[in-house]
């Protein structure tokens, strides 16, 4: 099972190459600009056909939330034009398409966790450039799965957990939003529900049951909840260590709103494919586990 990822230098790309060190039968090839650009909608069918996938994995996105507000075009043409291309790309090489799409594409109102179903309203232009990016995925790709995910951390590339990290190393007391809750979201646990869902789809040529599911770390917390406990398994490792301050979202204004609650129900997945997210609690002590030694950064232990 050969997979092709775009966003080559993404979080969820990095840790599907990761994943699939050591498992027979799977290769990811991590494909990314110049070679595919999603901002140049002519590169993405030339670099796709190259990697000869069995299934394409649509990770790359323009993700600069607060920027996304002044960067509007952008947004659209990575998030929502780009991102159908490739998945009109896959249907060209006749494969499925599995598409990571955002929390943000709800408007966090609700009481309780969102289930697919729901209705959408984006509060930004991220989020609605990202649900665009949705109906253009299903649109040119009726063999398509699309995972919204939340709060997404990792070893590997810009997350809250790194910046938790740095910010530890540097200053004693770290203030963070108390007031907005989700699911934090191992990127390491993106990759293993995506080859978990892809060898689903290998094994199964008549899977009918392409559509939307959310894929989150299971348990919630709110941003200061989940800056607590990297910092506690920091400490736990020998690294930075910082006291946390509550916060409300009025105390710290961002250009774009953020959803309240970012809540989701994996339900759906679990019940399709088999599989559940560890708790967010336990991901993020393997996720800082893997980082190496630095000033930032916690000893593997």
């Amino acid at each position: 099972m050969r997979l092709a990822v775009t966003g080559r230098e993404g979080q969820v790309a990095a840790s599907l190459v990761e994943a699939a060190r050591g498992r027979d039968g799977v290769e990811v090839v991590a494909v990314g600009r110049p070679a595919l650009d999603l901002a140049r909608p002519d590169t993405v069918f030339a670099a796709l056909e190259a990697a000869r996938p069995d299934i394409v994995v649509s990770a790359a996105a323009y993700t600069a939330v607060d920027q996304a507000e002044d960067e509007k075009d952008l947004a659209f043409a990575v998030n929502a034009i780009g991102a159908g291309k490739v998945a009109e790309a896959a249907a060209t090489l006749g494969v499925p398409v599995i598409h990571l799409s955002t929390d943000y594409v709800f408007d966090g109102t609700k009481d309780g966790a969102y289930v697919e179903t729901d209705a959408t309203a984006p509060l930004g232009v991220y989020g609605a450039s990202k649900l665009a990016g949705e109906e253009a995925v299903a649109a040119a790709n009726p063999r398509h799965i699309i995972l919204r995910t939340a709060w997404v951390y990792s070893p590997f590339g810009k997350n809250f957990v790194k910046t938790m990290l740095r910010l530890a190393a540097d200053r004693d007391e770290i203030a963070v939003v108390a007031d907005q809750w989700g699911n934090p979201t191992s990127a390491l646990d993106i990759a293993d529900a995506i080859l978990h869902a892809a060898a689903k789809l290998a094994d199964d040529r008549n899977f009918a049951a392409f559509s939307i599911y959310h894929m989150a770390g299971e348990g919630d917390t709110n941003w200061s909840g989940f800056a607590r406990h990297i910092l506690d398994t920091s400490r736990a490792f020998g690294g930075p260590h910082a006291t946390v301050r509550d916060i409300a979202t009025s105390d710290y204004p961002t250009k774009a709103r953020r959803p309240q609650n970012s809540r989701l129900s994996s339900a759906k997945f679990a019940n399709v494919f088999g599989w559940q997210a560890p708790h967010w609690r336990a991901s993020v002590e393997v996720a800082i586990g893997h980082l190496p030694m630095g000033r930032a950064f916690i000893p593997v232990k």
